[in-house]
């Protein structure tokens, strides 16, 4: 089977493209195979996780680039000169603009650290979004892959998890919590449906 070719994009110590680099090792994501890891911050984590994994490695930032146009532009040079078909999110810390996202119409998921529509869309990231949570005091928060598009966590939902919120949470364990019990469960799962419909949309056309 023609394997859908993913590229990782992340900014950080790269905990989600960990869980999607053993999701690929047990063979849970079988229809999809990570060929590529860009960050756009210089010694990221994740770039050593990648190339332990024996993936090729990227780094793209938008200060060499000379601005954000010009940094979407290389990305995506490089993506099509790969043949990418899927494109995740992992920890990425960029907004993409709408001419990168129209480019690449669902193909690129997200996974982000609530239960949209809750506590999303510009300016919640990282802690942020949990200590939104603990502030209103919800109950259940928990973790979302969705596809991207123009609006920051806006795009369609692909996979929800629940988790609940236990008295004496902080932002820290919360968030802890929501990787360990909803995000590295997700993302591999959204990455192998996603890969999955990808090849037999190849297959069809064909």
């Amino acid at each position: 089977m023609n394997k859908a070719r993913i590229a990782v994009l992340v900014s950080g110590g790269g905990t989600n493209l960990q869980a999607l680099i053993d999701a690929q090792a047990s063979g849970l994501l079988h229809s999809g195979e990570i060929v590529l890891v860009v960050s756009n911050k210089e010694g990221a984590y994740a770039l050593e996780r990648a190339a332990r994994a024996g993936i090729e490695t990227l780094v793209l930032t938008r200060k060499a680039c000379g601005g954000q146009e010009a940094f979407e532009q290389a990305l995506a040079a490089e993506l099509t000169k790969r043949q990418i078909d899927l494109i995740i999110l992992a920890g990425f810390m960029s907004i993409l603009s709408e001419g990168f996202t129209s480019r690449f119409e669902n193909r690129i998921i997200n996974v982000h650290p609530a239960l949209i529509p809750s506590f999303c869309g510009k300016g919640f990231y990282g802690l942020k979004v949990h200590e939104a949570a603990l502030a209103y005091g919800v109950k259940v928060t928990g973790a979302t892959v969705h596809f991207v598009n123009e609006v920051p966590d806006g795009g369609r939902i692909i996979l929800q998890k629940a988790v609940d919120i236990l008295p004496g949470d902080t932002p820290e364990t919360l968030q802890r919590r929501v990787m360990e019990q909803a995000e590295w469960i997700l993302l591999p799962q959204a990455a192998e449906q996603v890969s999955a419909e990808i090849c037999k949309e190849k297959e069809n056309n064909t």
